[in-house]
């Protein structure tokens, strides 16, 4: 299909909780085009606000240090339950060149949809929990930066800044 522009840090979308998935007609080219823009990015996973989407999609590819997990894409996702957690940094693709160190659970317990609108609940732990942790936050409207403590705002504000004005 086609790569997507991506949506940078300062865009409001970023911060808007977003709508269930109700429109099934469209949904398999919006994430096949997800996912061909999250490989030319080279990035692991994609929430649809990332592209200036309204919805409720995560589409997320960790094959390449998980073999079992495939690339999949979730829609309607929830985090029902969480245990256990495990530091570590992130980036995003929205904000290039960021990294914020960030405790997220271990393992998690996720509802979701599949792409012919399946219900799906399953425990997800490792890499694969905390990506779809990461991607559900963008779902809900919540950015790296806000985990970051004094110390890494202060590191971090002039490349926000200079990103915000892009």
């Amino acid at each position: 299909m086609s790569v997507l522009p991506l949506v940078k840090y300062g865009d409001p979308i970023l911060r808007k909780v977003l709508d269930t998935v109700k429109d099934w007609k469209s949904i398999n080219n919006i994430i096949t085009d997800m996912f061909d823009t999250m490989y030319e990015l080279e990035g692991i996973g994609l929430a649809a606000n990332q592209i200036g989407l309204n919805l409720n999609l995560i589409v997320i590819d960790i094959s390449h240090s998980d073999e079992s997990y495939p690339p999949i894409a979730f829609v309607n996702g929830n985090i029902l339950e969480s245990s256990g957690s495990v530091s570590m940094d992130e980036g995003c693709l929205s904000i290039p060149g960021i990294q914020v160190n960030i405790t997220r659970s271990e393992r998690i317990i996720f509802s979701y949809q599949d792409i012919k609108g399946n219900s799906h609940q399953k425990e997800f732990s490792g890499l694969m929990a905390r990506v779809i942790q990461h991607e559900m936050d963008h779902i809900a409207g919540k950015l790296i930066i806000d985990y970051a403590n004094l110390v890494e705002r202060n590191r971090i504000k002039t490349q926000l800044k200079n990103l915000g004005s892009n």
